[in-house]
């Protein structure tokens, strides 16, 4: 018995993904290839791995009630002083997001957690790397614009390398899919998990 790190989030699809995650590495950002670029829907949390699933039962259930909703990014915002952050706005679908969020961390489900922060969803582009790159990031994305259907949300796992690797997408309406979440680079891909 051991301890996973879960995260669950909206990626972005392509080519909006791969250009915002190339792009946050540009900025200088060493996070960059290991996170798919997302809007999160449950920051970092570590579950004993013995309840996987029963996080996949209960992802699988929010997931089945929803219905896909329109996405839109717009410009750049920051959450500097407070945090290190440089992101790209949600211009559409905050409400869904947050209604999602409060979903995944239902006080009835197995994800139940507090946030350090109240929740505002966005899609990171630089986060704790200089002031000077941070400021690039912030003007040089200022005009990106990208809108989407959103469908499905996943669930992700951190490895010991640090990398975020997808366990499951869940489809809107649908339960259970393994395809509706784009891999984004190549250690990106969809990770099965080893029995046992």
């Amino acid at each position: 018995m051991g301890t996973v790190t879960l995260g669950v989030s909206i990626a972005v699809p392509e080519p909006y993904g791969s250009l915002l995650q190339k792009r946050r590495a540009g900025f200088g950002d060493p996070a960059a290839h290991g996170i798919p670029t997302h809007v999160t829907l449950l920051p970092p949390t570590e579950v004993d791995d013995s309840r996987l699933p029963a996080v996949e039962e209960h992802l699988a259930g929010v997931a089945a009630g929803v219905h896909p909703f329109p996405m839109r990014l717009s410009g750049t915002g920051t959450f500097r002083p407070l945090s290190p952050v440089v992101y790209v706005q949600l211009a559409e679908g905050v409400s869904a997001c947050t209604w999602l969020q409060q979903r995944v961390r239902d006080a009835s489900g197995p994800l139940v957690r507090e946030l350090q922060f109240p929740y505002h969803p966005h899609v990171t582009v630089a986060h704790g790397i200089s002031e000077e790159a941070m400021d690039r990031a912030y003007e040089e994305l200022a005009e990106f614009e990208a809108g989407w259907t959103c469908s499905s949300f996943g669930l992700y796992e951190q490895g010991a390398d640090g990398v975020w690797r997808k366990l499951h997408a869940y489809e809107f309406g649908g339960g259970l899919s393994t395809s509706s979440v784009p891999a984004q680079g190549s250690p990106l891909g969809t990770h099965t998990r080893a029995a046992g």
